[in-house]
């Protein structure tokens, strides 16, 4: 395993983290009774293979269910200093309420304390607002770490790239968890502002947000080649020495091995890069014309300045990667999230395009009279049934 100092923590941590969302047993909490044995032998038995690989950063969340009761039953086992743990809580607009969700996770994961305190979910001002506030969020965190049960506080978001700096910008965390990788490349200055303030940073998702890349279209394979679409991502973020860690979100102890090949081609990252690079960008150009590929972003209004609230950035990317990479079905995904996952993946779909008058915000794109048509296009591409984040199931 290769270690990075992990911004002004100082801790030694992995490239790779044990994210925790995904061999859980249930996204509810329910009694420790009812977790049949086999889930609990399936967790313990990645955790310890985690372990066996030297990735010793087990990361997971008060939201993720049963995730920190069962890992309860198995963290405690190993000495407390070879392991890096992280929860995760919502902010709440009633610091109380926040306080008692801390003292239940650590109360699940059996522990005296916790290495990172992520603050969970910093995804616009008001969430902000709730966590540095006199008497907020932060403040309760603040007491728990003079109280030696929280060692160092992060935040996680899935926001805008403004409200992400703006967090940061604060200089009140040691550390950020964000989205960021090949197919994604927005929060490129919020990594910049994290490394100017010495921040911890931790990438969420890159193998499934950042693709469902364990399910990889036949062209993005031929694509990627040699490497599998799953490790040129992850060498494509670990290339960057600003990012220190990615987590891989694993349901079982293989879900390792692919990653791990990663490790070995890290020195020669950029000798191997660009050829994958250029071919992945020619077969955008290709399908999509150059123009397109290099303007189709300028200038385009967000969601709170669309009318109809129409989540048109998003949209068009998500119809750019379903026709350049035929990653439909992840388009597909994460299309019909729109309208059903708050502030975690917001705005809206383009079923009702035909209803909206979208010039004047798109007055500044070049690309205005045709985008319309284009969002219609993709709705009858990419339109389905409506998809619930892993959290709402």
């Amino acid at each position: 395993m290769l270690y990075r100092r992990f911004g002004r923590t100082e801790l030694e941590m992995p490239v790779f983290s044990c994210g925790g969302m995904r061999y859980q047993y249930k996204w509810q909490d329910v009694p420790q009774s009812e977790i049949p044995r086999n889930n609990q032998e399936n967790l313990e038995a990645t955790i310890r293979r985690s372990l066996e690989v030297g990735i010793n950063h087990i990361e997971t969340a008060r939201g993720y269910g049963t995730s920190e009761v069962q890992l309860g039953k198995i963290l405690p086992k190993f000495p407390r200093t070879k392991l890096i743990v992280q929860t995760k809580v919502n902010p709440e607009a009633d610091a109380k309420e926040f306080e008692r969700n801390l003292e239940k996770s650590l109360q699940n994961l059996r522990l005296d304390y916790i290495d990172l305190l992520g603050l969970h979910g910093i995804n616009n001002r008001e969430t902000l607002d709730e966590c540095i506030r006199p008497g907020g969020c932060l403040d309760v965190a603040r007491k728990l770490q003079a109280q030696g049960k929280v060692k160092f506080i992060g935040f996680s978001t899935h926001g805008s790239t403004d409200i992400i700096i703006e967090a940061i910008n604060t200089n009140q965390f040691d550390y950020v968890n964000l989205h960021w990788y090949y197919i994604n490349q927005n929060n490129w200055a919020a990594i910049e502002a994290a490394t100017r303030h010495d921040m911890g940073v931790f990438i969420i998702s890159p193998s499934d947000k950042g693709g469902r890349l364990y399910e990889p279209s036949q062209k993005l394979v031929n694509l990627c080649a040699p490497l599998s679409p799953m490790v040129f991502n992850d060498l494509f973020c670990l290339s960057h020495p600003e990012v220190h860690t990615l987590s891989l979100g694993a349901s079982k102890p293989q879900d390792f091995d692919e990653h791990l090949k990663t490790l070995e081609l890290l020195d020669n990252a950029s000798e191997i890069l660009p050829l994958i690079l250029a071919s992945l960008e020619e077969e955008a150009i290709a399908s999509l014309g150059e123009d397109w590929v290099k303007t189709w972003n300028v200038n385009l209004p967000s969601y709170e300045e669309t009318p109809g609230n129409v989540n048109i950035p998003v949209i068009l990317w998500l119809r750019n990667l379903a026709i350049a990479y035929d990653m439909t079905e992840y388009a597909k995904m994460r299309y019909n999230l729109l309208g059903n996952a708050g502030d975690w993946f917001p705005g809206n779909k383009a079923d009702q395009v035909d209803k909206l008058n979208l010039q004047q915000c798109l007055i500044r794109s070049p690309h205005a009279d045709k985008i319309p048509h284009l969002l219609t296009q993709a709705h009858q591409m990419l339109g389905g049934e409506t998809v619930k984040r892993l959290s709402q199931k």
